[in-house]
């Protein structure tokens, strides 16, 4: 039997003669631990930790050294590791973040702290802690053995210290000589409450702001301070007392906390030059535990000074109306405008009209004392109301202006007469009956009486006589028109016109004559027309004569137009006399009217078709005017030398252009003149045929008779004798 004796081993079959040989296995057999082969005796090989591992198991036997047989069974022990205080204490945290509300009461908890011994607790006192404070005191304490920090100190004011370090310490060994001990730091914050009332940093605030500031600006800035932080020290702003009440208001500024004076009516320097203000400030959130630290207000005085500016004048009203008769006489005065300066200076005013708003300057005002009146006549049934404007401005200063608007209302006047209230196109029956209605007449009036319209209608005097028609005043502003006899022919007469007289009821009293036309028609037995005479359907269908005209004229114009096409068409047809620049071969002028035919000779100088040089005298024409009234342009010669230059075609040109403009004797009018002259000092010398000849008589066409048909009419002209030509 192995048995472990201390840290050694010893076999029962061990004699001592070194025959035995010990073998260690397990954990840590071999590194850590070692044993002694022929003794036994084991031996750890490094320092063993406990915190690391508390024990280890091993196994041991003993074998003969020769035969390697083991000699008895295996063995099992275990190597447990004693603790001994090797370890300190260790917080969980380092440094401690921590806060507290300020004023808080003693014994209030801030935060715990913990700190753990590695060492083994189960064993003495080397993993039992104790907890003291080193430093923070005496307003912050410790539990020893839980670690809770709790203030100590009352009355703790942030507004006077706000952040606390703490050092705690954590020592082993039940904090006795010889123990390991470990510190942590803890920052303690005080957080803020509202135990501090805001207070204005002036008594009295004083401001002075112009008349003419517009409704809501700012009038002046006043601020309130509180040593209370964040929502502590929102604060709001109002006015408790004010001898101008409703001009002023006051605003807060929440990013700054500031009350904004702002301006609600306006300013008049002229009527009150100070303002006089009591405003209060208060705390938003207020903690009911603080009461008896307040009030959280405060009250200052404001003073606000108005200050003058020069102002446009003042109408004494926003808005005029007036009233005038349509038929008041020019320059009556209908009303005026009264408009001063609000200012000490009182400056003078001068009236003028807006031309803007009287564009027909209908009305006038006086510069001084602002009397409208009338400057044209006024028609109430072309405008019954006129709105213009009237502008004040200041004698000493034109920049200062105001404008009131005038409506004035134009009131009627009967100056109309009434009329038909359409146009009536009216006819009776050949077989009408006497005093049978045809029409029922209505009548209009651009005159509007207060009563409304009463219009009376009768058959004019000069035709009561002789009339063939009679007119009923019906009273309702309506009248009808009567047969007076039985049956009309159209043949006899076909138009009747019967004046009818429509008179107002108004004064003065107005009246009017219409015509109303009467055609006779053909009708069946029940009155329907059938059949009128052509002037009748011509009226009816509202075709007038002069519209029939105007017809026919448009008819003839459109006529015109397109015979006028028509022959600029055929105009352009017609086939030009030189079809493209390559047929030119020398000097050619092409005349766009007719000639007289084969026999007509004397219509054409042939010589404008040679060359220059061969120009002969001009022959008088048979188709102008003969040259005793216009004596003939003569062409200046052209010098050899210069022609002899190579410059000379342009010179050529432009002579030939000269003396067509100013030749009374040239072509007519529309005539092309194309001048191909190709120069002089030519090395192959001139290629026309032109040129070869210069008469007509040298030149032989019997050659074209050898053409062919459509040459037989060219040789009948130049291939004859010299008569026939």
């Amino acid at each position: 039997m192995v048995e472990s004796r201390g840290l050694a081993l010893h076999s029962d079959g061990d004699r001592g003669d070194g025959s035995v040989k010990y073998v260690l296995t397990g954990e840590g057999a071999g590194t850590l631990f070692k044993i002694d082969e022929k003794s036994g005796d084991i031996h750890a090989t490094k320092r063993l930790d406990r915190e690391e591992k508390a024990y280890y198991i091993l196994h041991a036997k003993a074998v003969n050294r020769f035969t390697n047989e083991a000699l008895e069974g295996e063995s099992e022990f275990i190597i447990k590791i004693h603790d001994i205080n090797d370890n300190e204490p260790r917080f969980t945290k380092d440094p401690y973040m921590a806060g507290v509300p300020e004023m808080s009461d003693v014994g209030t908890s801030v935060i715990q702290v913990t700190a753990t011994d590695a060492d083994d607790a189960t064993y003495g006192n080397s993993a039992r802690v104790v907890y003291s404070i080193l430093e923070g005191q005496p307003y912050f304490s410790v539990d020893a053995e839980t670690g809770l920090i709790k203030t100590a100190l009352p009355g703790m004011d942030r507004e006077v210290k706000e952040h606390y370090q703490v050092v705690i310490q954590a020592k082993d060994m039940a904090g006795q000589m010889g123990g390991l001990s470990g510190t942590t730091t803890v920052s303690i914050t005080l957080s803020d409450v509202n135990d501090n009332p805001p207070r204005f940093t002036k008594t009295l605030y004083e401001f002075r702001v112009a008349e003419s500031n517009e409704l809501g600006s700012a009038v002046g800035v006043i601020r309130a301070v509180d040593a209370d932080i964040g929502q502590n020290a929102e604060m709001d702003y109002r006015i408790i007392s004010s001898d101008g009440p409703g001009m002023f208001d006051i605003t807060v500024n929440r990013s700054t906390q500031e009350g904004i004076i702002l301006l609600r009516k306006p300013l008049d320097y002229e009527k009150k030059r100070q303002y006089s203000l009591r405003v209060q400030v208060e705390n938003v959130h207020i903690n009911p535990r603080f009461y008896s630290m307040g009030p959280f207000r405060d009250e200052a005085s404001v003073k606000i000074v108005v200050e003058d500016v020069d102002e446009p004048p003042v109408f004494e009203r926003p808005s005029y109306i007036m009233e005038v008769k349509e038929d008041t006489a020019r320059n009556t005065v209908i009303g005026s405008v009264s408009a001063s300066d609000p200012d000490d200076k009182h400056s003078l005013v001068r009236y003028t009209i807006d031309r803007r708003t009287d564009m027909d300057r209908v009305f006038n005002i006086h510069a001084g004392n602002g009397s409208v009146f009338i400057f044209r006549e006024l028609d109430r049934e072309e405008n019954a109301w006129h709105n213009i404007s009237v502008i004040a401005t200041e004698f000493n200063n034109p920049r200062q202006t105001s404008r009131v608007p005038v409506y004035i209302r134009v009131l009627d006047v009967n100056d109309n007469a009434p009329t038909f209230a359409t146009n009536y196109e009216t006819f009776v029956c050949e077989n009408a009956k006497a005093n049978q209605r045809i029409q029922t007449v209505r009548a209009m009036d651009p005159d509007e009486p207060l009563g409304g319209h009463r219009f009376i209608f009768s058959l004019a005097p000069e035709a009561v006589g002789k009339a063939n028609f009679s007119v009923r005043d019906n009273k309702d502003n309506t009248a009808w028109i009567l047969t007076r006899r039985n049956s009309y022919s159209s043949l006899q007469k076909s138009i009747y016109h019967v004046p009818v007289v429509i008179t107002d009821g108004e004064f003065p009293v107005q009246s009017s004559t219409n015509t109303l036309t009467i055609r006779v028609c053909t009708c069946d037995r029940e009155g329907n027309m059938k059949l009128c005479n052509p002037e009748a359907l011509t009226a009816r269908a509202g075709l007038s004569t002069g519209a029939l005209v105007a017809i026919l004229l448009c008819v003839i114009i459109l006529l015109m137009i397109v015979v006028l096409f028509a022959a600029l068409r055929r105009q352009r047809k017609k086939e030009p006399l030189i079809i493209s620049k390559e047929d030119v071969r020398d000097n050619v002028v092409s005349y766009n009217d007719e000639g007289g035919g084969e026999e007509d000779t004397q219509a054409f100088d042939i010589s404008t078709l040679r060359n220059p040089e061969a120009i002969e005298e001009s022959k008088q024409r048979r188709d102008i005017i003969p040259e005793t009234f216009y004596p003939p342009v003569r062409r200046p010669v052209v010098p050899p030398a210069s022609r002899e230059n190579n410059g000379d075609v342009r010179d050529f040109i432009n002579q030939r252009l000269q003396d067509n403009d100013n030749d009374p004797t040239a072509p007519p009018y529309d005539s092309l003149a194309t001048y191909a002259y190709e120069g002089n000092g030519s090395v192959a010398e001139s290629l026309s045929s032109l040129e070869s000849v210069t008469t007509e008589g040298d030149q032989d066409y019997n050659y074209l008779s050898e053409w062919g048909p459509r040459f037989k009419k060219l040789a009948d002209m130049y291939g004859g004798d010299d008569s026939d030509s």
